[in-house]
């Protein structure tokens, strides 16, 4: 798809974002410059940033690095902060660190570290599969920790979490001083080393950096960078009882590591004062700079960890990996393949400004891979059985079918069809409209590479039920031609009767109703009640024998992926995107 083409859509689904102008006077371009933007997505001010300290010298390689916690499972908001690290490392011919950010031994767990480290290598990243950890650094840190109190730069304070929430003031209000913020070096390197030993009880003492208590950004304001924590950690065990804060931890880890550019989302622009304290005042060996951009949201779906453990804890989805949750996990699951998500992050550009991506564009990109890539079959997932009548009984007969007609190479397959064979039920109507071109009374249409058939007769049941249809066939328009040049509108899928497999197919909504969940007072008051669907379905009988673990096209309904529920007796399929692009209109009016 063209670059052009991409950049109208990626427009149409985003909310407008302004041009952005960093503290460097470094204007954001909007515009691909160069021929690498079909490889590398629009340009943005991050790019921009990262060209102009190597065209400087200010940097001699580029260094980035993914931090996430693990505390939970990777979604695709974090997809955008890993395209990001790993896209700009790997265009300039630097690196990228994945480094585990484990100092909270209370909710991290190596399950989670295992399961970070799967998702990204089934993203495709171009990495070499190690992986750095903060807690290899908790000796240096704690070293650096000292120097600051060596300096008269940080103090021990016996002020519970919640006095010290209150002594830290508001953001009108300044904040008033710990009454043990003027202990001498002496003391508070004696009480440092005491905590490091263990004698004191888990949040009873904190280290706290000594900068100013009146200003204006409350993280500036005396900020914790140790606190007693009794807690067994997953890779050092019982070695340590004190943990560093994230604020003290991220930016000497990255300085540890080289790191040149330190992108972090929005939320972490008023840390980057605490950010650069720390690292001026600091022997670190390398001057890390942290720059923010605005992190991902999407519509109809939620991305906060704390509110899709709710969702998991109460029963709403079956679990993490469910198809219908945003993690990577459930994106895999449902059969969103990695390309189309790299292509979704890279698309979706990066700025300073706050947008909404719709989410129809991640189902846009999606189906821009699997339209390529993904077999065609057939399935009937209402089935609606027709008995072509002037069709010899006890006859069947090879038709030739195309695997994928974007993909000349897949080649071709053949399908069996006879007497009796299955229609969706949604493809006949009684008293259709205008501009219902499928099956009525006295109706024509043809048949997915077999013939054209006409309705003649309905069988009902007791309740007046449709169950039956019969139809007639024309001989001579095999393969869905006629000879004598009549035009028929429409075109069904259908499965041979008699042949046809036994499938499960799964069906999904959003699972939100709003496109606004995380705004709900009740989060589940948002939730769809339709969100998923089980359905009983026919499918080709390849399919049935032998269902590859790969995305697949059901001919007019869509593109679906088996699931890892599959039985040697029973196939199970999730939707991955319906057939019909809703940006079609889109497309259209961009020209």
């Amino acid at each position: 798809m063209c670059w052009k083409r991409r950049s109208r859509i990626r427009q149409s689904v985003t909310s407008l974002i302004p041009e952005y102008k960093d503290s460097s006077d470094r204007m954001t371009d909007t515009n691909p410059s160069s021929g690498d933007a079909e490889r590398d997505g629009p340009d943005h001010f991050i790019r921009t940033i990262i060209k102009d300290d190597l065209a400087s010298a200010r940097v001699n390689q580029v260094v980035t690095r993914f931090p996430p916690e693990p505390n939970g499972y990777l979604h695709i908001g974090h997809a955008k902060s890993i395209a990001l690290n790993f896209g700009m490392a790997s265009e300039f011919d630097g690196r990228c660190n994945l480094r585990f950010d484990d100092t909270n031994p209370v909710k991290e767990e190596i399950e989670y570290i295992e399961a970070i480290r799967e998702d990204l290598d089934w993203l495709g990243l171009d990495r070499d599969g190690t992986a750095l950890y903060t807690s290899d650094y908790f000796e240096q840190l704690y070293a650096w920790a000292e120097n600051l109190i060596e300096a008269g730069h940080a103090y021990v304070d016996d002020l519970d979490a919640d006095q010290i929430r209150e002594h830290r003031g508001t953001l009108k209000e300044p904040g008033r001083n710990s009454p043990y913020r003027d202990r001498s070096v002496e003391e508070n390197l004696d009480l440092f080393r005491r905590m490091r030993a263990g004698e004191f009880a888990t949040g009873s003492k904190t280290l706290r950096a000594k900068i100013d208590m009146a200003s204006g950004n409350i993280n500036m304001r005396d900020p914790v960078l140790y606190r007693v924590l009794h807690a067994s950690h997953p890779r050092t065990g019982d070695a340590w009882c004190i943990y560093p804060t994230y604020d003290f931890a991220h930016g000497q880890s990255d300085a540890i590591e080289g790191v040149t550019h330190s992108l972090c989302t929005l939320e972490f622009a008023d840390h980057r004062p605490l950010y650069d304290w720390l690292i001026e005042h600091l022997p670190t060996p390398c001057k890390p700079k942290q720059y923010e951009f605005a992190r991902l949201s999407l519509t109809h779906t939620v991305l906060s960890k704390r509110k899709l453990m709710q969702l998991v804890r109460e029963g709403v989805v079956d679990g993490w990996d469910d198809p219908r949750m945003p993690t990577l996990r459930g994106l895999r699951r449902r059969g969103i393949p990695a390309a189309a998500i790299r292509d979704f992050a890279r698309d979706i550009g990066v700025a300073r400004a706050d947008s909404v991506v719709d989410y129809g564009f991640l189902e846009f990109c999606t189906r821009e891979i699997l339209n390529k890539s993904a077999l065609r079959r057939m399935a009937v997932l209402k089935p609606l059985k027709v008995v072509i009548e002037n069709y010899p009984e006890g006859q069947s007969e090879l038709l030739e079918a195309v695997n994928n007609p974007e993909d000349e190479s897949a080649g071709t397959r053949q399908i069996e069809f006879s007497r009796e064979i299955y229609i969706e039920r949604d493809d006949y109507m009684d008293d259709p409209p205008k501009k219902f071109f499928r099956l009525g009374p006295g109706r024509e249409v043809r048949l997915r590479y077999a013939y054209f058939v006409t309705c003649t007769d309905v069988i009902r049941d007791a309740n007046g039920e449709v169950v039956e249809l019969r139809c007639t066939y024309d001989p001579e328009s095999r393969g869905g031609q006629s000879p004598d040049g009549r035009k028929v509108r429409g075109t069904l899928h259908w499965v041979n009767a008699n042949r046809a497999g036994d499938a499960q197919v799964r069906r999904f909504e959003h699972l939100f109703l709003s496109e606004n969940p995380g705004a709900a007072d009740d989060l589940l008051a948002a939730v769809n009640p339709n969100s998923k669907t089980i359905i009983e379905a026919k499918i080709e009988p390849a399919l049935a024998a032998d269902p590859a673990f790969t995305q697949v096209q059901f001919e007019r309904l869509g593109y679906f992926s088996v699931d890892p529920d599959t039985t040697a007796d029973l196939p199970v399929f999730n939707e991955i995107v319906p057939l019909r692009d809703s940006w079609k209109k889109i497309q259209k009016s961009q020209g």
